[in-house]
């Protein structure tokens, strides 16, 4: 049996990872698309063939892990796609907007370069792509097993607790005689998320595909999340009567913050201030959001008993329409201002932040990870300087961070997820999903765990288990 790492190889995008049974069968562990500066040739080319691909087990939504299962269509793939109904959901809604930015960019950029006179790039994947690869979603639930060519291979997904509708992937995989188990983490989820439940223990494994985003750090620990924000917010929107910018990820981050807001809303400690949520996806997420409670914790569900609703109070507004977002960039009254992307990258926040960087009034909340080299990265770092849309911005507005909105483990959460395995029986673990400084910590971890054998994959390296 065969293990090669075609993505989330010592970076944090692009999760692929293909597996090729003794007799053939090919499994893809995500199809991710990376994300960052110059990652179009990444994404064009995958380093297999997708007419091979017989089978792909998705672990959630976030385009890093599923964003290129478009392309994997267009390029030849036709077998089934199996995820979680919440992670189908999500897709849904996520790959279309995905491929919709995807057409939107490469014609700006081939105009560009037209008139450049160099040769134009191919667009990666179309709406009707998207369309496609949705057509190949089978849902099941957590905790039931799946038998894929004939018993060769039978799968559990497991709840990782880290988006909604998240799975950790459990394989049993018929190999010289016998079963290998691997397990393949995903992303792991905080225990005591605000609003989804906490990772699931899995079975006894005897491989192991770990992420380690922040495997060498601890979130800080907040002792009132709700006032720190508090604090953000008066200062800003009250003190300073200036705007409060957040970058947010549509899907599940935005939902928290929303659900922080209501809950200081509904004991009268938010100020009287509108609040915009600026992004199409974000409005649709939350939507799924409300109809899939099911994936909910129990505290947030008696929050819903009492209050009625986690993601609406008065002031609060979604935003769908351009016209609408535009107009925002108009108005001088304080107000909280929350859009997409995540990492500032793309989407309206990135006209959020060039119309608002430059005023001392205003403060930039950053609440979340963001990869090297992107917009918002270079803002949680510090620099004065940034560049949007081609300008040099100045960045004159105060910059606050809350890590505590993390939805990915830190390294005493990631053991802790991990405390449910027998290291004496673990044969090896392959660390993904992680800049390599980080990885090299979080082996040393693992191996004063008692973990044995910590390997950290090149990209597209190729393993015989």
């Amino acid at each position: 049996m065969r293990l090669q790492f075609f993505g989330a190889a010592r970076e944090v995008t692009g999760s692929k990872h293909l597996i090729t049974t003794e007799r053939g069968t090919k499994i893809l562990l995500d199809c991710g698309l990376f994300q960052g500066i110059q990652t179009h040739e990444l994404n064009q080319e995958f380093g297999f063939d997708p007419k091979e691909i017989d089978y792909v087990i998705l672990s959630h939504a976030h385009i890093d892990h599923s964003g290129l299962l478009p392309r994997l269509v267009k390029k030849g793939f036709q077998g089934p796609v199996y995820a979680t109904s919440a992670t189908a959901s999500l897709c849904q809604i996520m790959l279309l907007d995905s491929a919709y930015i995807q057409e939107k960019d490469v014609k700006l950029l081939n105009e560009r370069r037209i008139r450049q006179g160099r040769p134009t790039l191919e667009l990666l994947y179309s709406v009707g792509d998207a369309e496609q690869a949705l057509s190949l979603f089978k849902t099941i639930p957590y905790n039931m097993p799946v038998q894929l060519n004939d018993g060769e291979v039978e799968f559990t997904l497991t709840d990782a607790g880290h988006l909604l509708g998240s799975a950790a992937v459990h394989l049993n995989i018929e190999n010289g005689g016998e079963y290998v188990r691997l397990t393949f983490t995903g992303d792991i989820g905080r225990p005591g998320d605000n609003i989804l439940r906490s990772p699931e223990p899995f079975p006894q494994a005897d491989y192991i595909i770990c992420e380690s985003t922040y495997g060498d750090r601890l979130h800080v620990e907040e002792p009132d999340v709700l006032a720190h924000l508090e604090r953000i917010v008066f200062e800003t929107c009250v003190s300073k009567r200036g705007k409060l910018i957040i970058p947010a990820f549509a899907v599940d981050r935005t939902q928290e913050l929303v659900y922080a807001l209501d809950r200081l809303s509904s004991s009268g400690r938010l100020a009287r201030i509108p609040v915009y949520i600026d992004s199409p996806l974000a409005v649709k997420a939350t939507k799924i959001m409300k109809q899939n409670d099911e994936y909910f914790n129990p505290e947030i569900l008696e929050y819903i008993e009492k209050d009625g609703d986690a993601f609406a109070f008065p002031n609060l507004h979604y935003i769908s329409e351009v016209a609408e977002s535009k107009a925002l960039n108009d108005k001088s009254e304080p107000c909280i201002i929350i859009s997409a992307s995540g990492m500032a990258e793309a989407g309206r926040i990135k006209h959020h932040l060039l119309n608002n960087l430059e005023s001392e009034q205003n403060t930039v909340l950053i609440v979340g990870y963001c990869s090297p080299h992107t917009l918002g990265a270079a803002i949680r770092n510090g620099d004065s300087m940034v560049r949007i849309f081609g300008h040099d911005v100045k960045v004159a507005a105060d910059v606050e961070i809350m890590d505590s909105f993390s939805g990915h483990a830190d390294y005493r959460e990631m053991l802790d997820f991990l405390s449910c395995q027998d290291p004496e029986k673990v044969k090896r673990v392959f660390l993904v999903h992680g800049e390599f400084e980080k990885q090299i910590a979080f082996k040393h971890r693992l191996l004063d765990k008692g973990f044995k054998d910590i390997r950290i994959p090149l990209m597209r390296e190729s393993v015989i288990l």
